[in-house]
């Protein structure tokens, strides 16, 4: 009896062999997608809780002199709470609101509450940003070089236009 040259006995290592170089790269493939499938949920969080912070500022807070001295500074209290409220699952994230005067390079660099009115050259508008340090606490561990895949920090920012409280109109 003549014996083929492509028996399925001569065949039977070639499937171990195909295994080990395909596995690792498709791991590696489904490991990237679920890492990154992680990081844009929690983005989407972040964005979502700075998104309720900013409309948190538009309602009218009352003014309580044991924690806010004006309506901007409790304003800003309520955005700020919001958001931590729309983030407290992320215990590592931090919160910022901030009035800043719209359309001005120093706009919020000054550190200061800028006066609002309602003229253009005196309009705000409230920036909450909700930020997270993903280099200090990862959400998933990174494979073996590929760390340098992985974004550093996360940021969700929003900004909306604030209303004069005594007008009730947008400044």
């Amino acid at each position: 009896m003549r014996r083929r040259p492509h028996s399925l006995y001569a065949q039977r290592g070639i499937y171990a062999l195909e295994y080990a170089f395909v596995f690792p790269l498709v791991f590696v493939v489904l490991y990237a997608i679920l890492s990154y499938g992680i990081l844009f949920a929690v983005r989407l969080g972040m964005q979502n809780a700075a998104e309720e912070g900013a409309r948190a500022a538009l309602r009218y807070q009352t003014v309580n002199a044991a924690t806010c001295v004006d309506q901007l500074a409790c304003r800003r209290l309520a955005a700020a709470n919001a958001a931590k409220a729309g983030i407290d699952w992320l215990s590592a994230a931090t919160v910022d609101a901030k009035v800043c005067l719209v359309d001005t390079d120093d706009g919020c660099t000054s550190g200061a509450t800028p006066s609002c009115g309602s003229s253009l050259a005196a309009r705000c508008q409230m920036i909450v940003t909700v930020n997270y340090d993903y280099e200090a606490h990862p959400l998933a561990p990174s494979l073996p070089g590929f760390g340098f895949l992985m974004p550093s920090k996360l940021q969700g920012r929003a900004s909306m236009l604030m209303t004069d409280p005594a007008a009730g109109s947008h400044i």
